[in-house]
């Protein structure tokens, strides 16, 4: 078993993967409680404040090249990936 590399996420990877976490923890909330005040207020901060900029980081991520994301996998899980019949 290989173990993940000391390499850092960078900006845009930082700012999707801060972002998702958040919006599962409140996704979550809402389900076990639908009517918290407090988690509407988190996810409307969320909406008004930093939706637009990560927006544009998944989109900078998206467009990416196939051959550079698997590299910046790799770099990052400290291994190779296998590409038998193009599946990792």
């Amino acid at each position: 078993m290989t173990t993940p590399a000391a390499t850092s996420l960078d900006a845009d990877e930082e700012r999707v993967t801060r972002a998702q976490r958040l919006l599962i923890h409140l996704g979550a909330a809402l389900v076990a409680h639908p009517f918290d005040t407090g988690t509407h207020e988190r996810l409307r901060a969320f909406l008004d404040e930093d939706a637009e900029p990560v927006l544009a980081s998944l989109a900078t991520l998206r467009r990416r090249p196939e051959a550079e994301l698997r590299s910046r996998i790799e770099e990052l899980a400290g291994h190779t990936l296998r590409s038998a019949g193009g599946t990792a």
